[in-house]
């Protein structure tokens, strides 16, 4: 395993593995067992950052989620496991009563919501102290500086380390790192963003936003962080939910577009090149970028698991990185 620290303030930075584990359909559709052997494999293969949220999976029963969380708690208890394995979780995004939806009745990101959200994470995960905690989508109804505040508050309590945004526009992450600046209180230092080797289409509506999708992390969020290198980026859905090598999973139509076959013919004659597998080659060049990413793969086996922690050890020539990087 590689690691990387996220983060900049000694006192709260962290060093984490290059690949990350999202634990979304642990407890839901992953039962409790196979969920446990896939936590047990990547940290025996040195993986040290796991990913969830308080809204995963309420799409799998209509409820509310919080379903990962708990099950994560479980597992750290049983295992002991302590500081060696950093945990991030998200608010924000939780159906307020079962049925409903984060489109249409999501808790949001007041300075009240962040507060007791965060505790209720705490007490599932059983957590003193969460070490990421990410604002997971935007909340146009309450005012930035309080949802600054708010993240602010939890950090300057003790009960938060490291703060992250997900699926929200560039403008709206810088906007909200300037007011804690000015104020003197810590910001977004890590970003959850969907991020592959294809690119999708940006003029596309989505379901959060009549402007495209918030979540993708495009040419604006990209230019942002080669300005910033004292963000980190985690890619979500680096994978695209196995549309790369499945035939029941095809790409969503958003890459339906002349570029597409292009990427996708230099990726796979440098999978042929170097004896990986397709996913393999992405998760490489992801992880070896000028602009550095920590992938986050989801896993419903350890078999799956073992095929993505073995692109960690995948070396693309700077040749094999080129013509990837200017396929058209």
């Amino acid at each position: 395993m590689r690691y990387r620290m996220i983060g900049t303030d000694p006192t709260t930075r962290r060093e984490v593995s290059v690949l990350s584990l999202g634990a979304m359909r642990f407890g839901t559709d992953t039962d409790e067992a196979t969920s446990l052997a896939i936590l047990d494999r990547y940290v025996e293969a040195g993986g040290t950052f796991i990913d969830t949220s308080n809204n995963y999976a309420f799409w799998a029963n209509g409820g509310q989620g919080g379903e990962s969380e708990a099950l994560l708690g479980r597992w750290r208890r049983s295992r002991g496991v302590g500081d060696e394995i950093v945990v991030a979780t998200k608010l924000g995004a939780r159906p307020l009563a079962p049925g409903t939806s984060f489109t249409d009745n999501p808790e949001g990101l007041s300075a009240k919501v962040i507060r007791e959200s965060s505790e209720r994470s705490r007490e599932r995960l059983g957590m003193d102290k969460l070490d990421v905690l990410y604002a997971h989508i935007e909340d146009p109804r309450v005012p930035l500086r309080e949802t600054v505040e708010g993240f602010a508050d939890r950090v300057a309590e003790g009960t938060v380390g490291l703060l992250g945004v997900s699926n929200h526009w560039a403008w709206r992450v810088e906007r909200a790192r300037a007011l804690a600046t000015s104020a003197g209180l810590p910001g977004y230092e890590v970003l959850q963003y969907r991020h592959s080797y294809l690119r999708p289409r940006t003029d596309v509506p989505s379901m959060l936003s009549p402007d495209g999708m918030p979540g993708d992390a495009g040419g604006d969020l990209l230019g942002y962080l080669r300005e910033e290198p004292g963000l980190t980026l985690v890619a979500y859905s680096p994978l695209l939910v196995g549309a790369y090598t499945r035939q029941d999973k095809p790409l969503d139509a958003e890459f339906d577009h002349p570029g597409t076959p292009a990427r996708l013919a230099a990726l796979r004659g440098v999978a042929e090149e170097t004896g990986a597998s397709v996913n393999q080659v992405v998760l490489a060049w992801l992880i070896s970028g000028d602009v550095p990413v920590i992938p986050l793969v989801g896993a419903s086996s350890v078999a799956q698991l073992d095929e993505s922690l073995a692109a960690v050890d995948l070396e693309l020539t700077p040749e094999q990185r080129a013509r990837l990087d200017t396929a058209r």
